[in-house]
């Protein structure tokens, strides 16, 4: 197995992956927390701040502070897809034998 790769395949495969990091960045941030904010609101009943921008306020203080919980759930898109992509590899590697 041929495991070179010249510098131009590098840098497509680099920014395939930025790509790929800032949408699912975008969606944890953005999307994600809407989603989560209003299916709480009609599970749960109202939020116990000011409405939605108190509650993405609350986020967003928790990722700049460095909350590990509020890091995950922003990054988690990212996580989710990239085992989806392992558990792929393995699942091919694993049938070659």
């Amino acid at each position: 197995m041929n495991t070179t790769t010249n510098p131009p395949e590098i840098r497509r495969i680099a920014t395939k992956e930025i790509a790929l990091l800032s949408g699912f960045l975008f969606f944890g941030l953005v999307i994600m927390p809407m989603m989560i904010f209003f299916v709480g609101q009609s599970v749960f009943g109202s939020y116990s701040g000011a409405g939605y921008g108190d509650f993405f306020a609350t986020l967003s203080e928790s990722v700049r502070h460095g909350d590990r919980v509020a890091w995950f759930l922003i990054l988690s898109p990212y996580l989710g897809w990239q085992c989806l992509r392992l558990m792929i590899f393995a699942w091919r590697i694993s049938g070659r034998k």
